[in-house]
């Protein structure tokens, strides 16, 4: 325990000045929407370089290492192909508004730094492993490396739906309800959510690591209650089309669409 604490130390400084470099590269930019793009990016720094600083070149340490960077390049480069000459995201123009006067501060303590924490619990299970001794592969690796399959393709699928339907000029205004999108309203959400949870069930048996639950929970209870799926649902309510959709599809894990 001692290791990984000093493992999480390490992981926060990182933290901090990758979160410190992305906020002054959004000034320079003048878009803050670049904290989308190291989110993911964030992840992998951390799961990299406690991999590196440890040295512990093992099995498990190496398959959750790649799995965080697959997701993480992923995520990143979908963010910055979908943003890349668009306006910037409607939430930080809203920010702009309302911080006005110390709007830089506001962004730099609210935005990016709360974000590196955020990331920093979440990434809690790849620490953990990535400084503990070296272990083999087992059975319980696989259920978890299943179940991170089935994460990263209903995100990787979901976010490939949405963006083919927005490409069609004739669904302008209408809402995505066909695909994996018939059966969860948020299918790219329910996807990251279940990537973190298959990396937990790779930790969890390592001695002491059920408290290593905390980095899926957070990532559940954000998406689900704070930032990801309460600021899209307020978005599009009281849509004729989107009410309708929201009466027959399950809100977040994937079911049969009800009949009206």
């Amino acid at each position: 325990m001692t290791l990984f604490f000093s493992s999480l130390l390490t992981s926060a400084l990182i933290v901090f000045v990758f979160m410190t470099l992305a906020f002054l590269f959004s000034v320079i930019r003048k878009r803050n929407d670049v904290a989308d793009i190291a989110w993911g990016l964030g992840f992998i720094v951390v799961a990299v370089s406690t991999l590196l600083i440890n040295g512990n070149m093992y099995e498990k340490q190496l398959l959750v290492t790649t799995l965080v960077i697959l997701w993480g390049l992923r995520l990143s480069g979908h963010i910055y192909f979908r943003n890349k000459d668009k306006k910037e995201d409607h939430r930080y123009e809203d920010m702009k508004k309302q911080w006005k006067g110390n709007f830089y501060v506001k962004s730099y303590l609210n935005v990016f730094l709360t974000q590196g924490f955020l990331l920093l619990l979440i990434s809690i299970p790849v620490i953990f492993i990535n400084s503990s001794p070296s272990e083999g592969l087992y059975w319980y690796d696989a259920l978890g490396v299943i179940v991170w399959m089935i994460g990263f393709s209903f995100e990787s699928v979901g976010d490939s739906q949405l963006a083919q339907f927005i490409k069609n000029p004739k669904n302008h205004g209408h809402v995505l309800q066909s695909g994996l999108w018939k059966f969860t309203r948020h299918p790219n959400y329910f996807g990251e959510v279940t990537q973190w949870w298959g990396i937990f069930l790779i930790t969890f048996p390592i001695s002491g690591a059920i408290w290593t639950i905390v980095g899926p929970l957070v990532i559940t209870l954000l998406i689900t209650k704070v930032s990801g799926i309460p600021l899209l649902e307020k978005k599009y309510a009281g849509r004729p089309e989107w009410e309708d959709y929201k009466k027959r599809t399950s809100i977040f894990i994937p079911l049969p669409p009800k009949n009206n």
